[in-house]
């Protein structure tokens, strides 16, 4: 497998270029640094622009075996004399076009800020203080990163729901990609979860994807943005919430995903488990559902499929409240005591299905929210 190379990396090494062309003279279209992880990465430089007082150069993304939506972008850096700071050396740097502001806190950067994370600012300062060393330059610099098509990539990534607004993010802890978008998602849910407590929230409703935020959209008219979509990590999200202080969650979504949890599963990816059909069968034989229908069940391909004939049985609501009950116990249990988890389950053919007995507070407490954020 291939490593990548992050944002930062990217920008890291256009700063340097461009100050190694400014302080020098010398054209440069090759470049290497080291990266946090100590790898080495070699980059073509592209697109240079150079003028008397400023130089301007990019380098494409390379996201190696683990391609995301910024791989083939070009990251620009642009690099100027800063005068009126001749006391003491400084390096500033800012975000240009396509780099995305920080409009909420909690995140890496303060609020108004350019989305560069602390890492890659790092990056890009060392990188260029090790020009100024070579050439024996004692000024300041201006450094501008920018990303010509980081507004329309923006779309596509989790930045609007985080609150950076205008372009990407220029990110990476390690400076390299490692080929595994596992972590990443970890990455995102993290952070949205820590935004969140940053608002000063001691609980938080949480969806493993967009058909639970839709249906807390469409059922309970609570706004998607406020919710964290967990994905498969069922069990890791418990984990860092906890973590992090929360006190409270909601816990909404298809029965075809959260009956594994009722298993005890908290990683609900097919690759990891997949046994649906066995757990909806166990329940209706706890609920004495004809062994007929639990054949049946068990010959069924999906959950929203076995859902009507628990039906037929009239003992779907015993059943999915069962099921709601297991997952509330395993839930509470990963997180140890230290959250109180209710659970709303439903099928996209039958709406609600079953919510746990405390799950009606959260309505109140939503409508609350929505009230004191307008």
């Amino acid at each position: 497998m291939r490593y990548g190379f992050t944002t930062g990396s990217c920008a890291a090494a256009a700063a340097k270029a461009a100050a190694y062309m400014l302080l020098t003279g010398y054209w440069k279209t090759e470049i290497s640094i080291e990266t946090p992880r100590k790898i080495l990465f070699k980059a073509k430089v592209l697109d240079i622009c150079r003028s008397e007082n400023e130089v301007r150069c990019g380098v494409e993304k390379d996201g190696g075996d683990d391609p995301d939506i910024t791989t083939g972008a070009k990251i620009y850096a642009k690099v100027s004399y800063l005068k009126g700071k001749e006391k003491e050396q400084e390096i500033v740097i800012e975000g240009g076009i396509g780099v995305g502001r920080v409009t909420r806190p909690g995140l890496d950067q303060p609020v108004g800020s350019a989305a560069i994370n602390r890492v890659p600012r790092e990056m890009i300062k060392r990188e260029v203080l090790e020009v100024c060393r070579a050439v024996d330059y004692e000024g300041s610099l201006l450094i501008e990163i920018s990303v010509p098509k980081g507004e329309e990539l923006c779309q596509r990534t989790f930045n609007p729901r985080l609150g950076i607004v205008g372009g990407i993010s220029i990110l990476g802890t390690s400076g390299i990609v490692e080929p595994m978008s596992s972590q990443a998602l970890l990455d995102t849910i993290h952070l949205e979860l820590r935004q969140r407590r940053a608002l000063g929230f001691d609980y938080v409703a949480v969806s493993p994807g967009n058909y639970g935020l839709d249906f807390m959209k469409k059922a309970y008219g609570y706004d998607l943005d406020r919710s964290v979509k967990c994905s498969n990590f069922i069990g890791a999200t418990i984990d860092q919430a906890a973590a992090l202080g929360f006190r409270n969650m909601l816990l909404t979504g298809h029965i075809g995903k959260l009956v594994k949890v009722a298993g005890g599963i908290m990683n609900t990816h097919s690759k990891e488990a997949d046994c649906r059909m066995e757990l909806l069968a166990a329940f209706s034989i706890k609920e004495q559902v004809d062994l007929f229908q639990v054949r049946k069940i068990l010959d069924c391909a999906t959950a929203e499929e076995a859902v009507p004939i628990i039906a037929e049985s009239r003992k779907l609501q015993q059943v999915m409240n069962r099921i709601v009950e297991s997952i509330c116990y395993y839930t509470e249990k990963r997180a140890d005591g230290k959250m109180k988890i209710d659970c709303i389950l439903y099928a996209s053919a039958f709406g609600e299905l079953a919510k746990s007995k405390g799950a009606e507070r959260w309505f109140t407490l939503l409508e609350q929210e929505q009230v004191q954020l307008i």
